[in-house]
């Protein structure tokens, strides 16, 4: 029997408040008799992700990470608000149940959702999966064509045309992503600068046909059923989701994923659990299944790819950030601080060719 996705002991300086969340809870959802449950859910970087368990029920708490953040990239409202909006017409994304700004229960705004059943696929398989080499290119389709899902949605219908701004959208990525390395920049890490300058003068126009976007779509954000572990029943972690432009969302994507002439440092931090990788198709196939699906005409490539990965070393150095400041005791994110390093060498590549 494959073993869903499992909570944990909440991590050191990340517990809330069982009593106070325990009544929220049961104020929310009458009926719901026992004592509160707490665990975490350990994966993630950002966002913190805690499991309540109650008179046999399960949910899911989601709030900001502690300790400075920035204004906008963790706004639980318009997270919240997304979910809702897309759940009747992309039914990978949790059903959404309550939020609140109430900051005297736990000290910042959360939701609670439902917890969706399923596996992620981590590092390492768990116990009672295994993939052979057609499931594992079945289940990496699989994963391009729900992407491809999400940049079709219609999203006027659904009340999401003020959800962001296609205007000027690339711009403000490639601005907005260097202000945010320059501010998240540690004494040990590279300085960037030529890469920040090389993307304003490569960076295409705006798209014909913008979409609604994950920013953060990869394997490890998707969970699949345990009884088929092609089909993918749901994809996590919204939080970055916006209206822009999905090739860019697609480049964001490629920074995922590794070739296999990729130099060994890239091999490194690798996401995909081997038994997926030796099925994975290449970054030019993902391109390729994309744009057969999409009929999108993907010009720019390299800058896409280029972005993808600039963008993945700022999101690596704004956590690394967090815990070279000691405002996490989070082990994990020290290592980040060395991938920051090899994704700006990845970088350099791109501009050098």
């Amino acid at each position: 029997m494959v073993q869903i996705d499992q909570a944990k002991e909440t991590r050191p300086g990340e517990e809330l408040d069982r009593a106070k969340v325990e009544a929220f809870v049961k104020d929310h959802f009458p009926g719901l008799e026992g004592t509160l449950t707490i665990k975490q859910f350990p994966s993630g970087h950002s966002n913190l992700t805690y499991l309540l368990i109650i008179g046999g029920r399960e949910l899911v708490l989601r709030r900001p990470p502690f300790g400075t953040k920035a204004k906008t990239a963790h706004d639980m409202g318009r997270e919240y608000r997304f979910l809702k909006a897309v759940k009747p017409v992309y039914p990978y994304v949790p059903e959404v149940h309550v939020y609140t700004e109430d900051e005297s229960v736990i000290g910042c705004p959360f939701y609670l959702m439902e917890r969706l059943r399923g596996v992620v696929l981590r590092l390492e398989l768990p116990p009672g999966l295994t993939y052979t080499i057609d499931q594992a290119r079945s289940l990496c389709r699989r994963l391009i064509e729900v992407h491809h899902e999400l940049h079709a949605v219609d999203y006027k219908k659904i009340g999401l045309e003020n959800f962001g701004k296609p205007e000027g959208y690339v711009r403000r990525q490639v601005e907005g992503w260097s202000k945010r390395y320059r501010a998240a920049r540690t004494p040990d890490a590279p300085e960037y600068e030529e890469i920040m300058a090389w993307l304003p003068e490569k960076m295409p126009g705006d798209t014909d046909r913008p979409g609604l976007i994950h920013n953060d779509y990869r394997l490890d954000n998707a969970v699949v059923d345990p009884q088929d572990p092609v089909k993918i029943i749901g994809v996590l972690d919204w939080e970055m989701a916006t209206l822009g432009d999905p090739v860019m969302d697609l480049g964001n994507s490629l920074a995922y994923w590794v070739d296999p002439d990729d130099p060994p440092e890239m091999q490194a931090i690798n996401f995909m659990p081997p038994e997926i990788k030796k099925g994975s198709p290449t970054r030019a196939e993902v391109v390729k299944i994309y744009k057969d699906l999409s009929g999108r005409s993907i010009d720019h490539l390299d800058f896409y790819y280029c972005f993808g990965l600039f963008r993945l070393a700022v999101i690596a150095q704004q956590i690394y950030y967090r815990f070279y400041h000691g405002q996490t005791q989070d082990q994990r994110f020290k290592a980040l601080g060395l991938a920051v390093h090899v994704l700006e060498r990845a970088c350099r590549r791109i501009i050098k060719k």
